[in-house]
């Protein structure tokens, strides 16, 4: 018969036999198939990848707005002298411009002022449609429109307008953008547009202000750039 410290020994040892298996379970990662342990993550994982730019995308509003505007994406507006315009024809002979008959206001470095009288269809002599535009206006192109008018108003007066300057309409810009406006002056008209960076006026004698504006609209596809 084993003695009293015999069985207390093998007991001990029995024990210490099941802890360690016990332990050796714990660490062992396949000795529990039911438990889905996460691997750890790899410097691949931690490391955040660079993100990329989102690209740039142009709305339908920023087009419309750009249209509205007139000004083209590429830069500003010109003005330029050509030899037709909406059916025009630059004056020649008695009819060329040799001074220049209208104050342009202050022309600075990178300006350009295109002065200039033009024929209706089948002219050769009389009052000439007469254009003054300037282009890299550095002011507001408003601003540079109302010095121009009051220049063309004094130039009317003295060529052939009567009566007295009316109040101005705005029309419709055409393609270009910006803003048009004619006035009546006795039984001519006069107008003018503005836009992101140019500002023009004419003299349309013998027309109402309504058919001056749709013809200086015109005007413009060929006057401008």
């Amino acid at each position: 018969m084993p003695s009293t410290g015999s069985r207390t020994a093998r007991t001990l040892l029995a024990a210490g036999t099941l802890v360690a298996a016990l332990a050796l379970t714990a660490c062992d990662p396949e000795s529990d198939p039911g438990t889905d342990a996460a691997p750890a993550p790899t410097a691949a994982a931690t490391t955040a990848a660079p993100s990329s730019p989102a690209p740039v995308a142009t709305s339908a509003t920023a087009t419309a707005t750009a249209k509205a505007s007139g000004k083209p994406s590429g830069g500003k507006r010109t003005v330029i002298s050509t030899q037709h315009a909406a059916g025009l024809t630059k004056s020649s002979g008695d009819g060329t411009i040799s001074d220049v008959p209208v104050d342009p206001g202050e022309m600075r470095d990178g300006m350009n002022l295109v002065v200039e009288n033009y024929d209706r269809a089948g002219q050769t002599s009389g009052r000439r449609i007469l254009f003054v535009g300037v282009d890299n206006v550095p002011e507001d192109t408003g601003k540079r429109r109302e010095h121009l008018w009051r220049g063309l108003i004094d130039y009317a007066a003295g060529n052939g307008s009567t009566g007295t300057p009316g109040t101005g309409t705005p029309y419709a810009p055409g393609p270009l953008g910006g803003s048009l406006e004619c006035l009546p002056y006795g039984a001519d008209a006069l107008c003018g547009w503005a836009d992101s960076s140019t500002a023009a006026v004419a003299l349309f004698p013998q027309s109402s202000p309504a058919q001056a504006a749709k013809l200086f609209a015109a005007m413009r596809a060929d006057l401008e750039q």
